[in-house]
């Protein structure tokens, strides 16, 4: 499958290994959105297992956008990875996947990363006024709780 993939997609298969039996592939951002379509529709990846994200602030591209995706038919798992720097967005998976949706929102609210296309991108853990995104490694939780607490219970924070 994967040289199939590669074959097909050349260099923007960055990677693409197996760690303690689990399959990956590294991808360029710009070809994530037709691979998850292809992955489910030609190689029955049915299944978003979950979808993520990892902060490497010192890294020019500093996120990690990771999909866990499993076949039912295949019986087997991959996952699928690209790199993008803060401010880029990548297109929804909302519409191969409706699982994607709330998986999104999360990535969204925890780390401020856009999805082009997804119907409602709003919040999905935080209060609609809470500033930043906690997720990043480069967010001041402590402080931006107190005054949150502050501004909208009245009381001074516990932390």
């Amino acid at each position: 499958m994967v040289n199939t993939l590669k074959g097909q997609y050349g260099s923007g298969i960055r990677e693409a290994n197996s760690y303690l039996g689990q399959n990956y592939m590294v991808v360029e951002p710009s070809i994530v959105s037709e691979l998850l379509q292809i992955l489910r529709d030609r190689e029955q990846f049915d299944y978003c297992v979950d979808f993520t994200a990892v902060h490497y602030p010192e890294r020019e591209k500093q996120f990690d956008l990771i999909w866990i995706l499993y076949s039912f038919a295949r019986n087997e798992r991959i996952r699928v990875k690209a790199l993008i720097a803060d401010g880029e967005s990548v297109p929804s998976a909302v519409s191969i996947w409706a699982t994607a949706n709330w998986l999104e929102r999360e990535v969204y609210d925890m780390f401020g990363i856009r999805f082009d296309g997804h119907p409602d991108l709003k919040r999905i853990l935080m209060p609609d006024g809470w500033k930043g995104h906690p997720l990043r490694k480069d967010y001041g939780i402590i402080q931006q709780d107190q005054e949150w607490v502050r501004a909208n219970l009245g009381i001074e924070s516990g932390q």
